[in-house]
């Protein structure tokens, strides 16, 4: 009786095709996820701002669409929001939702940095020159950071669940990377654009191969930031020369 031929496949080959297989429906997910381009056009006073910067755009999922995993901020990798030279330094970050920032102070005087509206609300007190502080942003929002001494500090911390945002660059260009096929709510955020204008621009949008162009987000700036009371909700006081706020140490 003739024996028939069986061929052997080596284990580690074999052990590459499982991997293989297994590894396919991943790839394949990938594959169709896509890249998203947009622009920022800023004006003031009806004339083009050669910086169209600080416009963060992001999305969030809707209907049967899949919630991305949210993103996860690591102990190494806190950013930092630095008070130096009567500012804060950068005026815009975005994190993960959860995620913690510090705020050292830089200048040769105290600060009191606080935030009372809309996402995470806190108070630091007064801290000297090269100390700092940390806060943590444990839920999703826009937080709108000032000094309780120094009106003319202002800066914006945007907390996020989702992984599909940008920040325009100075030449305006937007774009958000690997974003998974479905329905989506767009958000948009300037820190001098009104409130009302941004909501207006917040769209559904259905992101797949052949739709991949946010389109152009124009707005008029406005001194929306520098406009803001206190932490006690009152006018500003006028500078003592002789308070430890403004002396140098």
């Amino acid at each position: 009786m003739k024996i028939p031929h069986i061929h052997v496949v080596p284990r580690r080959f074999a052990q590459c095709l499982i991997f293989l297989f297994l590894l396919r429906p991943c790839l394949l997910a990938s594959a169709q996820n896509v890249e998203l381009k947009g622009k920022a056009q800023l004006t003031r006073n009806s004339r083009p701002l050669a910086d169209a910067s600080k416009l963060v755009v992001w999305l969030t999922p809707l209907g049967s669409t899949p919630a991305p995993a949210p993103p996860q901020q690591q102990s190494s990798q806190i950013p930092k929001l630095v008070q130096k030279d009567k500012s804060f330094h950068p005026p815009l970050l975005v994190i993960p939702a959860g995620g913690k920032v510090e705020f050292p102070n830089h200048d040769p005087f105290f600060h009191n940095v606080f935030s009372l509206f809309d996402g995470k609300r806190f108070d630091l007190g007064l801290y000297e020159s090269g100390t700092t502080r940390f806060v943590q942003f444990d839920k999703p929002g826009i937080s709108f950071i000032f000094c309780n001494i120094h009106p003319q500090m202002s800066a914006v911390v945007i907390a996020l669940n989702t992984p599909y945002y940008a920040i325009s660059d100075k030449r305006g260009d937007v774009s958000i990377g690997n974003v998974a096929p479905g329905r989506y709510q767009l958000h948009v955020f300037h820190p001098s654009v009104s409130p009302d204008v941004l909501q207006a621009t917040e769209r559904e949008i259905t992101v797949g191969p052949g739709n991949t162009y946010l389109g152009t987000f124009a707005f008029a700036e406005s001194d929306l930031e520098l406009a803001h009371k206190n932490k006690y909700g009152r006018d500003y006081d006028r500078p003592e020369p002789d308070s430890p706020a403004y002396a140098r140490p």
